[in-house]
C-alpha cells in the first residue's frame, strides 16, 4: 500500500465524528422526559454524541503527525513549519472567523445579549484563538457552542511540532523507530502531568457555576477539566497512532479487518458504558469523552483501517467522503442553524406539542438538510478556494529564484 495514498477509513471516521456531534446537538432540543420508553436508549446514546469531538482530535493528531513521523524515520529534516502553519491557517481560520463573526452579530441582535465589553471581549479572544484559557471567554459567542473547540484544536496544532522538535533534537533523535514511539509516549505522559497541574492548581469557584447560569456558567463547570493541555493528550494519542501505523508493513490483510472491527466495538462499548455517568464522560484525570479508552479505540481503528483488506474501502464510500468533505462547515454552523430555528420558530422540535416526537423528527430533518447545504457552500465557496490559494503560495515559496 502506498503510504502517500488516501488513508482508508479516515473519511469514515471524520464523517462519524461529524454525525455524532450533529446528533448530540439535535437531541439536546428534545425534552428527554417525554421520550417514548422504547427510544430511551438511542436518544441517550445520541446525547453522548459529544464524544465525536474526541474523534476529531484523535483524527487530526493522526493525520497531521504523519509527515513528521515519515521525516523522522527517513532521516530527513523536520518538515517546514512555515508550510505546516500556512496549511492549518488556510484550512481553519476563514471558516472559523466567518462563523464566529456571524455568531457575534446574532448574539446582540437576534438573541438580544447586551453589546458590552464582556461580549466584545469574548469575540476578540475567539478571533485571536485565545478564548480557551478562561471560562469567561470559553464560548466566544452566543448561539454557536461548538466554536469553543477550534481554539483548543489550534493550540494542539502549536504543541504538536514542539513535541516533535524534541524527537528531532540531535541528542534524542534515534535510529530506532520503536524508541522514537516510546519517546512520544513519554511526551503524552508529560502532557498528562501538565493537565493534572492545571486541574489541581486552577479550580473555579462555585459562584455562577453550572449550566443553569447559561453558557458561561457551563464553561465554568467544565473548566479546568476542559483545558487545552488535557485535549492535547487526546490529540497526541492520534499522533502516536500515526507513528504506529507508519511502522506497519505496507500490505493489506483481513487480519486488520478483524482488528479494526474489534477497536470499533470497544469504542461503541465505551460509549454505551458512559450511560448513567456524567454527560461529558470524564475519564482519567478528569479528561472528558471516556479518556483514555475511547480515544485509544479511535486510534486503533485509524491504525488498522488503512491496512484492512475490505473494511477501509467499504466504509470510505461516497456518502462518507461527502460528509467528511463538508464536516468542518457542518460543525461550525450547526448550532447557529439550530438555535435560530428555535428562536424564530418557538414551536419547532415538537415544543408545545402533546406528541413531541413527530415534531422533533420533522424539525431535525429540515435542520439537517439546511446544515448540510450550508456546510457544502462553506466548503465550496470559502474553505476550498482559500486552501487552493495557500497551495499556490507554497509552490511560489518553493520555486527557486531566477536571475
Amino acid at each position: 500500500m502506498d503510504k502517500t495514498a488516501r488513508l482508508g477509513g479516515a473519511d469514515f471516521m471524520r464523517a462519524v465524528a461529524c454525525l455524532m456531534v450533529l446528533a448530540h446537538h439535535l437531541v439536546l432540543r428534545m425534552d428527554f422526559s417525554r421520550i417514548p420508553e422504547a427510544l430511551n436508549l438511542p436518544f441517550i446514546l445520541a446525547r453522548f454524541g459529544n464524544y465525536g469531538v474526541s474523534v476529531f482530535f484523535v483524527l487530526s493528531g493522526f493525520l497531521l503527525s504523519r509527515p513528521f513521523w515519515q521525516a523522522l524515520d527517513g532521516a530527513q529534516p523536520l518538515p517546514s513549519l512555515k508550510i505546516y502553519t500556512m496549511r492549518r491557517a488556510a484550512r481553519v481560520l476563514p471558516g472559523f472567523w466567518f462563523a464566529l463573526t456571524i455568531g457575534f452579530l446574532l448574539s446582540f441582535t437576534i438573541y438580544a445579549f447586551p453589546l458590552d465589553g464582556a461580549l466584545a471581549g469574548r469575540y476578540i479572544a475567539g478571533f485571536f484563538l485565545m478564548s480557551q484559557w478562561h471560562w469567561t471567554t470559553f464560548f466566544p459567542v452566543q448561539g454557536d457552542g461548538p466554536l469553543w473547540s477550534i481554539p483548543f484544536e489550534t493550540t494542539c496544532y502549536a504543541l504538536l511540532p514542539i513535541g516533535f522538535l524534541l524527537l528531532f533534537h540531535p541528542g534524542l533523535r534515534s535510529r530506532s523507530a520503536l524508541l522514537s514511539r516510546i519517546l512520544w509516549v513519554a511526551v503524552i505522559a508529560a502532557v498528562l502531568v501538565g493537565h493534572w497541574l492545571v486541574v489541581t492548581s486552577l479550580p473555579t469557584d462555585s459562584a455562577g457555576r453550572g449550566w443553569q447560569y447559561g453558557m458561561q456558567g457551563g464553561a465554568k463547570e467544565w473548566m479546568p477539566r476542559y483545558n487545552p493541555i488535557g485535549f492535547f493528550a487526546i490529540f497526541a494519542i492520534g499522533a502516536l497512532a500515526a507513528g504506529i501505523q507508519t511502522m506497519i508493513p505496507p500490505r493489506r490483510s483481513p487480519v486488520y479487518d478483524v482488528m479494526a472491527i474489534i477497536t470499533i466495538v470497544i469504542g461503541v462499548l465505551r460509549l454505551y458504558l458512559s450511560i448513567g455517568g456524567d454527560w461529558e464522560g470524564y475519564g482519567w484525570l478528569g479528561i472528558p469523552y471516556g479518556f483514555p479508552v475511547f480515544p485509544l479505540a479511535v486510534a486503533g481503528a485509524l491504525i488498522t483501517l488503512p491496512q484492512s483488506a475490505f473494511l477501509g474501502n467499504l466504509l470510505d464510500n461516497g456518502l462518507s467522503r461527502y460528509i467528511a468533505t463538508v464536516s468542518f462547515g457542518v460543525y461550525i454552523w450547526q448550532d447557529i442553524v439550530l438555535t435560530l430555528i428555535q428562536k424564530l420558530l418557538p414551536s419547532s422540535f415538537g415544543s408545545g406539542s402533546d406528541d413531541v416526537l413527530p415534531g422533533w423528527i420533522v424539525s431535525s430533518l429540515i435542520a439537517t438538510a439546511i446544515i448540510l447545504a450550508i456546510g457544502t457552500l462553506s466548503f465550496g465557496l470559502l474553505e476550498r478556494p482559500v486552501m487552493r490559494w495557500a497551495r499556490t503560495q507554497e509552490q511560489s515559496a518553493k520555486r527557486p529564484a531566477t536571475a
